[in-house]
């Protein structure tokens, strides 16, 4: 084993020579990035944010427009003093309600990435699981830009084939629910 071995080409792949008992490791973030179920959760949480952040503004525009028309009629004298208080206290209120609305949509939209998040992690969590009973490996350690693994036997890397078989049973699981 102190024959050292070329590092593979970006893409290309490397045979896996890891075996029972060896600490292995996975590339997480290139997993996150090419998991089929990632991306398509990811996708959907985005289209939800987008929604959020478009109801959110839409309310910012005319709560403005109300506050600019207020504005105009009174430079304009064209409302008594006790109306233009008693505009002013509820654009001040409205205001109010906007700022509340737009923190609980930021939330809404933060817990959305969270619970993304989390669902990734536990069906990668419960892949890694079923995979290393198979395998037998000592450890699965996820690398995530160069930290923990700096440096290690290529055929240890064992990400090309725990992508393949991810992406195979998220398949095999989305066509299963399509046939429902």
């Amino acid at each position: 084993k102190n024959a050292k071995k070329a590092t593979p080409a970006e893409g290309e792949s490397t045979e896996i020579t890891a075996s029972a008992g060896d600490i292995v490791y996975v590339d997480l973030d290139r997993i996150l990035m090419e998991y089929d179920m990632a991306n398509d959760l990811r996708s959907s949480v985005q289209a939800k944010i987008q929604k959020i952040e478009e109801e959110v503004q839409r309310k910012g525009k005319k709560l403005e427009k109300d506050i600019t028309a207020w504005q105009e009629k009174l430079n304009k004298g064209l409302m008594t003093r006790t109306v233009a208080e008693a505009q002013q206290l509820k654009l001040q209120k409205q205001q109010e309600e906007f700022a509340q609305f737009a923190a609980q949509q930021e939330q809404i939209a933060q817990e959305e990435q969270v619970v993304m998040m989390n669902q990734i992690g536990d069906a990668i969590k419960t892949f890694l699981d079923a995979y290393n009973a198979e395998k037998e490996y000592a450890m699965i350690i996820t690398n995530s830009g160069g930290a923990p693994v700096i440096t290690a036997d290529e055929g240890l890397n064992i990400t090309d084939d725990v992508l393949a078989r991810l992406n195979e049973e998220y398949v095999e699981s989305k066509n299963a629910k399509d046939e429902e």
